[in-house]
C-alpha cells in the first residue's frame, strides 16, 4: 500500500505535469461555453483492453453473403445496424443500439505495437514506457482542455502484475496510459480503496480522514509559499525547477479549493461501494466494477469531464470470469491459444469482451438515467464512450487494424450511431489512421488542429494523404 507521502508525491507530480505547457503541435481552442455552470459540458470516457481486439469478432452474424464477402476482402462499406443481430458478446449493449457505432479499418502503425503500446494508441506516436518517448499530450487530455473541470482528467486502471505498464503494483498510484504533455505521464489509481480515499477525502465523514485532509492543506500552503520564496533567490534552471514545483503545489491548492465549493454535489455522488470492493485481495471483475463506480461518480459530480479506464492489460491477472471464477487467467497465455479451466482461449476472449460490455452498459445506463446539469436531457446525451484495444488487432499486433466500439449521445457533433462502418483497408485510397480518427474528434469538439499524431511512413508509398479529419464523421 502506498503511504500518504507517496500519495501526495503522486499528486504533486501529476499537478506539475498539468501545469506544463502543451505541445505546440496541437493548439487547443477552448469552447466559449466551456466551464459555464449553466451549460452542460461534453464528456469522454476512454476504455482500452489488452491482448488485441480481433476484427472478425465485431461483425454482426446477421450480415448476408454479400456483406460477409465485403468483410472478408476488407472492402469499405457502411450498414445501418437496425434489424441486425449483434455478436453475442455485445448483448449487454444491445439496448443502446441507437447510440452504437462499430468502426473497423483504422490503422495505427505509427504506434508501438506488439504486446504493449503504453500511451501510443491515445497519442498516435511510438512509446516504450520511457518518459523521453512521450512526444505530446494524448488525445484525452487535449479534449479535457476544451471542457475544463477541477480534476481535468481522471484515470483508473487494472494494472498488470507482470509485463506491461507499472508492473507489480496493482494497488498503487502508478504511471497510467495517458500523458499530460511531452515527457509527462499521467498517474492512474489501481486500488478502489485508494481512489475513494484520495478523490473523495474532502467530503469524508470520517474524522481521522478529515484531520489528515486539513493537515495536507496546511502542508501544501507552507510548501507553496516556502518554495516561491526560495525560487526568488535563485537564477536560471534552478529558479525554474523550484518555481515549477511551487506552481505545481499551488495548482493542487487551487483544485482543492474548487472541490470544496462543490462539496454538496460531490457528497450526493459519493460511490456506494460495498466494503468487499475496498479490500486489496479482490477479483479482477470486482476491481473493474468498483473502479467503474468511482469513475461514474467523478463524472456525475462534475469533478472531471474526461476519464480513462484500463479494463485490463496483457499482464493483468484475470480472476472472477464466469464459469472459471477461481482460475487465475494469464492473458498472455490466452494470446498464445492456451485455455484455463473449462474454457478454451476463444471462449476466454469472448468472456473478457462480454465483461467489458457489461461495464459499458453500466456507464451508459447510469448516465442516461442522470439528468444533465442544465436540465436538458440526460448526461449521456453529451457523452462519448470509446472502447478499443491497447495494442491493435491481435495479441502480436502489427497495427494494420484498430477496431473501435463507440457509444455516442444525441448531442455528439459527429455522424455516429446505429452503424457498422468499415473504412478502406490499409494502402487503399481513402484509408484512415488513428491520427485521422483523433483529429476528427478534436475538430468536432472545437480544436481545429490540422492533424493529431505522427505520420505512418509506410503509407507514403501509396500516396495517401494522411492529414486531416475523416469528413464522413463531421456533421
Amino acid at each position: 500500500m502506498p503511504t500518504r507521502r507517496d500519495v501526495i508525491k503522486a499528486g504533486l507530480i501529476a499537478a506539475g505535469a498539468a501545469g506544463a505547457a502543451g505541445s505546440t503541435m496541437f493548439p487547443s481552442r477552448a469552447l466559449a461555453s466551456a466551464g459555464r455552470a449553466d451549460k452542460a459540458p461534453m464528456r469522454f470516457i476512454f476504455i482500452h483492453k489488452g491482448n488485441g481486439l480481433l476484427p472478425n469478432t465485431l461483425v454482426p452474424p446477421s450480415f448476408d453473403e454479400a456483406l460477409q464477402a465485403k468483410e472478408k476482402k476488407k472492402e469499405a462499406y457502411t450498414v445501418d445496424l437496425d434489424g441486425h443481430t449483434l455478436p453475442d458478446w455485445m448483448a449487454p449493449v444491445a439496448g443502446h443500439r441507437k447510440n452504437l457505432t462499430i468502426l473497423q479499418g483504422l490503422s495505427g502503425k505509427m504506434c508501438t505495437t506488439g504486446h504493449h503500446t503504453w500511451c501510443s494508441s491515445l497519442g498516435a506516436f511510438k512509446a516504450n514506457e520511457r518518459l523521453s518517448s512521450i512526444k505530446w499530450a494524448t488525445v484525452d487530455f487535449e479534449l479535457a482542455k476544451l471542457f475544463p473541470s477541477p480534476f481535468e482528467h481522471i484515470e483508473l486502471a487494472c494494472f498488470p502484475t507482470g509485463g506491461g505498464n507499472s508492473r507489480g503494483n496493482i494497488d498503487g498510484i502508478e504511471k497510467g496510459f495517458s500523458a499530460r504533455g511531452p515527457q509527462q505521464p499521467n498517474y492512474a489509481f489501481g486500488s478502489p480503496k485508494v481512489a475513494m480515499q484520495e478523490l473523495f477525502k474532502s467530503v469524508s465523514d470520517d474524522k481521522a480522514a478529515q484531520a489528515l485532509y486539513q493537515m495536507d492543506r496546511k502542508i501544501l500552503e507552507f510548501v507553496s509559499g516556502n518554495h516561491s520564496a526560495i525560487a526568488e533567490q535563485l537564477d536560471g534552471i534552478e529558479h525554474m525547477k523550484v518555481q515549477n514545483y511551487a506552481d505545481s503545489v499551488e495548482k493542487i491548492r487551487e483544485r482543492d479549493a474548487k472541490i470544496e465549493k462543490m462539496a454538496g454535489i460531490i457528497r450526493r455522488n459519493i460511490p456506494k461501494i460495498d466494503d468487499r470492493y475496498l479490500k486489496e485481495d479482490i477479483s479482477t471483475i470486482d476491481r473493474q466494477d468498483a473502479l467503474c463506480e468511482i469513475m461514474l461518480s467523478t463524472l456525475t459530480s462534475g469533478m472531471t469531464n474526461v476519464a480513462a479506464f484500463t479494463a485490463d492489460e496483457l499482464g493483468t491477472p484475470y480472476v472472477g470470469l464466469p464459469k472459471i471464477e477461481n482460475e487465475r487467467v494469464n492473458l498472455h497465455d490466452v494470446g498464445h491459444n492456451k485455455g484455463f479451466g473449462s474454457l478454451d482461449a476463444p471462449a476466454i476472449r469472448h468472456a473478457v469482451r462480454q465483461q467489458h460490455m457489461k461495464l459499458v452498459d453500466k456507464m451508459v445506463t447510469r448516465l442516461k438515467n442522470t439528468p444533465e446539469i442544465d436540465g436538458k436531457g440526460s448526461m449521456f446525451d453529451n457523452t462519448m464512450v470509446f472502447y478499443f484495444p491497447d495494442n491493435g488487432e491481435t495479441h502480436h499486433s502489427k497495427g494494420g487494424e484498430w477496431p473501435f466500439i463507440v457509444m455516442a449521445g444525441d448531442n455528439t457533433p459527429m455522424n455516429l450511431g446505429r452503424q457498422y462502418i468499415r473504412l478502406p483497408k490499409y494502402g487503399e485510397e481513402g484509408h484512415k489512421t488513428l491520427g485521422n480518427w483523433w483529429t476528427t474528434a478534436l475538430n468536432a469538439y472545437g480544436n481545429p488542429v490540422e492533424h493529431f499524431g505522427a505520420p505512418d511512413t509506410g503509407l507514403d508509398k501509396y500516396g495517401i494523404n494522411q492529414k486531416g479529419a475523416i469528413k464522413q464523421f463531421l456533421s
